[in-house]
């Protein structure tokens, strides 16, 4: 009987165990995907970002396409840094909050941040990045009602650096004529 519950005991630890791990794994490769495809942006290694995509917007738009759009906006801004924080994964979706920080260097010149969740979703055993893919994370999103519970979604900030200070920049709304 103590042989048992002594077998039982190690199982029941096994599993707990290998669960957190699997959890934790999913974490860092959540992570060191969000900042490979920052180290992309950076070094203007916009055909290697393009791989990273998940299936159904890289159907919608060629690599040719993706890139000259990617190499039309570099002229306008440049990537500095960026700070992961809380990172959730659940199946086969992630979401990370981040903060990029650059500077605007067209049309005026001045320090930026943008405060953006990171979304992710798995496909063949790879993490993808569909942030900019927003059909996709809708349909995820409202497929998984339950996911936003502890991990408040948000739409993506921008701030511009005004004497010392952080300033939300709104842009301006467009009007119908």
């Amino acid at each position: 009987m103590k042989k048992y519950v002594l077998s039982l005991a190690v199982l029941i630890l096994a599993t707990t165990f290998s669960v957190t791990v699997v959890k934790a794994s999913d974490q860092s490769d959540v992570r060191a995907t969000v900042q490979s495809v920052f180290d992309q942006l950076k070094s203007h290694d916009y055909g290697s970002l393009y791989d990273l995509l998940p299936g159904s917007a890289r159907s919608r738009m060629s690599r040719e396409r993706f890139v000259s759009a990617l190499q039309r906006a570099q002229d306008f801004y440049q990537l500095d840094r960026m700070d992961i924080g809380a990172t959730k994964v659940m199946g086969n979706l992630a979401v990370v909050d981040t903060v990029l920080y650059g500077r605007v260097v067209t049309p005026i010149q001045a320090e930026g941040k943008i405060v953006v969740q990171q979304y992710l979703l798995r496909e063949d055993g790879k993490w993808r990045v569909a942030t900019g893919d927003q059909s996709s994370v809708k349909k995820f999103l409202a497929d998984n009602p339950g996911f936003g519970k502890g991990f408040k979604i948000r739409s993506p900030r921008i701030y511009v650096k005004q004497n010392g200070t952080w300033v939300e920049f709104n842009a301006p709304s467009r009007r119908a004529k």
